[in-house]
């Protein structure tokens, strides 16, 4: 993909999608909604299991890096009404899941809703594209 506009600009690239294993490690607790679920329900129709799953690209997750090279998740940066554009270039198949995490703050401490738009950009010629 290739990013066309960004309004929030920070995104977390290093940690892991909160999962089953990883909310039990760092809460002591099991059966929470997580990423990996997530991803793993929207994606079993197409017969792709937990294991072929990548790691997802953290959009809008503040996790900045200590100085002792540790990392954890902040209150975020973004705010309403910020978008990123993204243009597939080839066809993909997309599982998106807005952090359902519920013991840290990347969230906010509060789940919100996430809107997603999905469009065709036309050629017009020349390289220059119609959206």
């Amino acid at each position: 993909m290739t990013l066309i506009e960004d309004t929030c600009g920070l995104h977390d690239l290093i940690s892991v999608s909160c999962s089953e294993y990883t909310n039990a490690f760092r809460y002591g607790v099991r059966g929470t909604p997580n990423c990996r679920s997530n991803f793993e329900r929207a994606l079993r129709s197409y017969g792709i299991p937990l294991a072929e799953i990548p790691y997802s690209f953290n959009i809008s997750i503040n996790t900045p890096i200590s100085a002792d090279g540790k990392t954890g998740a902040q209150e975020p940066k973004s705010k309403p009404g910020d978008y990123l554009d993204l243009r597939a270039n080839i066809d993909l198949l997309v599982a998106i899941s807005n952090s359902p995490e519920e013991r840290n703050r990347c969230n906010g401490w509060h789940p919100t809703t996430l809107q997603v738009v999905v469009y065709e950009v036309k050629p017009t010629g020349k390289g220059a594209v119609q959206q």
